[in-house]
């Protein structure tokens, strides 16, 4: 066995495309597969009726099938036969080429890519014919990055990211997943310390002690407020009365009998706006709502700046809150803290292991009386990270 590969069965390897995934060699092609819950891997060419059976060449979990005399161009399908006796049929994740543009790369590196969230985190789409999952996330410093959940064991070494040169960005498309799957990225540094980090850029979240990012959807819900949307541009707000109700959700009002739980989104729309047409104002200031870990900080301690916090419920439930507020005529005004982050060991503190998102001098970085680290806004992806959230809420 080389040394290159033993780098990477240790999980060091910075660039997995050059093990894993189909190699010329002549006129034949060796695709090498990784998946240690698989006890038998057959690859199959499209076209073709026959399945390459491939060997293992190491306990755990390496595979390697040789195609001879293989055209330069041809697409190709993986039989996984698990331990457990299931079985899955899916495209090579390590199959395909460069997905992020490089004009992304250009306005990421800029500070000026105002739609920012559009390309980082997790993506429902496709690629050519198949569709999954297009991961992106920004660790320049980081000696190898992985996506790890509940559709591959957590295990760092099966879907490693690709690191896209210059940029400190690391891309994967994974096949045949989907939405809801639980995440996160697992970040090994060149000291070899690993994290396992949430999604910087996720849409859904867990909260509290579960910390995991989930794969969620925006393209699915439908707005109800174009009446709203449309008054909203002609009205003279400068001369119009304004009556704001400031609101910590969390807090407003409770169910005594299911235990005192906190109501929902949904149950938000039912109850939080008849109380505020009924006392007249014309709009909802909601504290902080963006996910976060510590109830006690009331949302200003924010650890995923694109998602709402799964405490009420789901994005789309969130969107039909604020949906029936527009329509009934009420207006909804969003806190949002930019101005510094909380430690939590999951979140942006020391992201690919070192100050990333944060100064690393603490006399500029910490926010002594709250315990938490305030934003490097001289960074241009940090700002970007910052620009493009306030643009996306809006």
């Amino acid at each position: 066995m080389t040394e290159e590969l033993r780098t990477f069965l240790s999980g060091a390897h910075a660039d997995p495309f050059r093990i894993l995934g189909p190699h010329r060699v002549g006129k034949d092609v060796i695709i090498r597969v990784f998946r240690p819950d698989a006890r038998e891997v057959l690859v199959k060419i499209d076209g073709y009726g026959k399945s390459v059976p491939a060997e293992k060449i190491h306990d755990d979990g390496l595979f390697q099938a040789a195609l001879q005399d293989c055209d330069r161009d041809f697409t190709y399908m993986l039989k996984i036969k698990r331990w457990d006796e299931t079985e899955q049929i899916t495209r090579d994740p390590y199959s395909y080429g460069v997905i992020m543009g490089e004009m992304d790369l250009y306005l990421f590196g800029e500070g000026q890519h105002w739609q920012l969230y559009e390309k980082f985190g997790a993506h429902i789409r496709r690629v050519g014919e198949d569709s999954g999952v297009y991961f992106a996330v920004w660790a320049p410093n980081a000696q190898r990055v992985s996506v790890v959940g509940d559709f591959n064991g957590w295990d760092g070494r099966v879907h490693t990211m690709r690191r896209l040169l210059g940029s400190g960005v690391w891309e994967l498309f994974i096949p045949t997943i989907g939405e809801n799957v639980h995440y996160k990225f697992e970040i090994r540094t060149h000291g070899g310390a690993i994290f396992l980090k949430s999604d910087p850029f996720a849409f859904f979240n867990q909260h509290g002690r579960a910390t995991a990012s989930l794969v969620y959807d925006l393209d699915r819900y439908r707005w109800s407020d174009g009446a709203w949307m449309e008054s909203r541009r002609d009205k003279n707000w400068v001369r119009r009365p304004v009556s704001v109700y400031e609101v910590h959700l969390g807090s407003w009002r409770r169910k005594t009998e299911e235990k005192s739980r906190q109501l929902s989104y949904l149950e938000f729309a039912e109850t939080l706006l008849p109380y505020v047409l009924e006392m007249g104002y014309t709009h909802i200031e909601l504290m902080p709502i963006a996910e976060h870990p510590f109830e006690g900080s009331w949302g200003y301690q924010v650890t995923n700046y694109y998602a709402p916090t799964s405490r009420f419920g789901t994005p789309d439930e969130l969107r039909h809150f604020i949906d029936k507020c527009h329509q009934a005529g009420v207006g909804v005004i969003m806190d949002w803290v930019p101005a510094h982050f909380p430690k939590d060991a999951h979140g942006l503190a020391e992201f690919d292991g070192t100050d990333l998102y944060e100064h690393m001098d603490p006399r500029q970085g910490e926010q002594v009386d709250w315990g938490t680290l305030i934003f490097n806004f001289g960074r241009n992806e940090v700002r970007n990270f910052l620009i493009a959230n306030a643009l996306f809420w809006l």
